[in-house]
């Protein structure tokens, strides 16, 4: 598949499964931890290659929520999204819904104001400067509890910034159930909001159908699971409810034993709208582009499936048809003009 490297660079692509603080690279995390000095997070760039290997699902929320003890002001909120859709632009990244939790930094004490104004001037400045266009989804963390989903809630609706697409919900599923979220899901969904919770990534398919009946899911992030109930996968299928597949957080995270046990395959082959995102990436070690890599050799791929399956994230988006139809055309240019093999 090293062939297929160059293609996937220079292939326009949207991502819909990227979280906003798991996209801080090593140098901005090394930027921050060195202006927060009392934080555990290293300095060096390099030590935090170790600093990000985990031992399990657990461990990688422990050491996500110190990388987000790092982001305490609007002016790190800023400079992290930039950042980030700067990283985005070098990978020819043209759409991405950005998963943010604001709970995480309002209760930091980031004012609320301050810090949807910095996500608002870094993603106008990211679609100017850099040609990336950023939309958002806010997500209830999980392991914070219902008194997080209010808060949540509360700054979607009440405070909605320009850019919010969706609602979802993230952290660990073990101990925390789908559908005790669903006052909150409602709520986003009345305002217009999408839904897009995280499911069946560490549990079982029924979290999964949680999602679907309970929070009225449009997508699922991972969804990992869902190849163990042919029932499940046949309803995703019907319904094309895509999901938001992340090969190597799975395997980083221990949700997947070894990539070559990675279901992706088995989804595709039941007709399931597959997408292809790196979810943490420089935490994992990755990128879209390596995402992309990897899924190619999962699936067997070869160039126009590689463009097949970025145009999946373009038709799962929630962008408009207009901005959809831009992209997917882009796609569809860059394929046609490459030199046949």
């Amino acid at each position: 598949m090293t062939d297929l490297l160059p293609f996937i660079a220079g292939l326009p692509k949207a991502e819909l499964h990227v979280h906003h603080v798991g996209s801080a690279s090593p140098r901005i995390v090394s930027e921050l931890a060195a202006r927060h000095p009392d934080s555990k997070v290293p300095t060096d760039p390099e030590a935090l290659a170790d600093y990000f290997t985990f031992t399990d699902f657990a461990h990688f929320i422990e050491v996500y929520l110190s990388v987000v003890d790092l982001v305490r002001t609007p002016d790190d909120v800023r400079l992290l999204t930039f950042e980030v859709a700067r990283d985005m632009a070098r990978q020819n990244i043209r759409y991405a819904e950005l998963t943010v939790t604001p709970f995480s930094s309002t209760r930091r004490g980031i004012h609320e104001q301050g810090f949807m104004e910095a996500i608002e001037d870094a993603r106008k400045a990211a679609e100017t400067e850099l040609n990336v266009i950023l939309r958002w989804c806010f997500d209830i963390p999980g392991e914070a509890g219902l008194d997080a989903a209010e808060e949540t809630a509360r700054l979607a609706v009440d405070l909605r910034p320009e850019g919010l697409v969706s609602f979802g919900l993230g952290g660990p599923e073990i101990g925390v159930p789908r559908p005790q979220f669903k006052p909150y899901f409602d709520r986003a969904i009345a305002a217009g909001l999408r839904s897009v919770p995280h499911a069946g990534e560490t549990t079982g398919p029924e979290t999964v159908w949680d999602a679907l009946n309970d929070l009225r899911a449009e997508r699922i992030g991972h969804g990992t699971s869902s190849t163990k109930d042919p029932k499940l996968l046949a309803h995703l299928a019907e319904h094309r409810i895509p999901l938001e597949v992340c090969p190597t957080s799975n395997i980083a995270t221990r949700a997947v034993a070894t990539l070559d046990e990675h279901p992706i395959k088995e989804m595709v082959e039941a007709g399931v709208l597959v997408t292809v995102n790196s979810d943490d990436p420089p935490m994992f070690g990755t990128d879209l582009n390596n995402e992309y890599a990897v899924a190619a050799r999962l699936l067997q791929l070869d160039e126009r499936g590689v463009a097949a399956l970025a145009k999946n994230a373009v038709e799962a988006s929630f962008l408009d048809a207009a901005g959809k139809a831009r992209i997917a055309a882009e796609i569809d240019a860059y394929t046609e003009r490459r030199p046949a093999n």
